[in-house]
């Protein structure tokens, strides 16, 4: 008898928790990002905490790497698009984070993006350490996979990655809204979600 009650206490004790849990996200919180801290760096080589240098504001967020041969300039052009439909609330942020740090470095996401005239604000592209990158990709649910290795004629290795296809609008509390296909949703769905925050 003691172990059933024990079960029960048990049961109950946990569905409290996730109640809990999923209130503190917010009325239509998919996520809440407040919790923890990473320690990035922008194309201008200045250091950046997401998400908290970007709190008190919405962020529109996109994940890319700059050796993409396809959906990756979708979803920057994508970001791009949401900002110039300029019609998202006063002091919206737009960030486009790489999942390939080894190889887009500050430099070269400046270069990058400057290709698609946004490298000026209120655009940033963020990068940072191996560990730490890894630590954010996993805790937005960002996957990636070496999808094709080689060897050029000089010896140099290169590759492509396979990876989730994103765009997260986090409200000023950094709070997870909506996760997108950030090469597939139509902009004006994000740009029309985005002025409701």
């Amino acid at each position: 008898m003691n172990f059933i009650k024990s079960t029960i206490f048990s049961g109950l004790l946990i569905a409290f928790i996730a109640l809990f849990a999923l209130q503190s996200c917010g009325p239509d919180r998919l996520d809440d990002f407040s919790d923890e801290s990473f320690s990035l760096m922008n194309q201008n080589g200045e250091n950046v905490t997401f998400p908290d240098d970007f709190e008190g504001s919405p962020l529109v967020v996109g994940f890319i790497y700059t050796n993409c041969p396809d959906i990756c300039s979708f979803i920057t052009a994508n970001v791009k698009k949401i900002y110039n439909a300029d019609s998202y609330p006063e002091g919206t942020q737009f960030a486009l984070i790489t999942f390939d740090p080894e190889r887009d470095r500050p430099d070269v996401l400046k270069s990058y993006a400057g290709a698609f005239d946004m490298d000026r604000e209120p655009f940033q592209f963020l990068t940072g350490t191996p560990v730490e990158i890894e630590r954010l990709m996993e805790r937005v649910s960002v996957r990636k996979a070496v999808s094709d290795q080689r060897e050029t004629e000089n010896g140099e290795s290169i590759y492509f990655l396979s990876h989730s296809d994103k765009i997260l609008l986090i409200d000023s509390q950094s709070r997870l809204v909506f996760d997108y296909g950030g090469s597939m949703t139509p902009v004006d769905i994000v740009a029309e979600d985005l002025s409701k925050l």
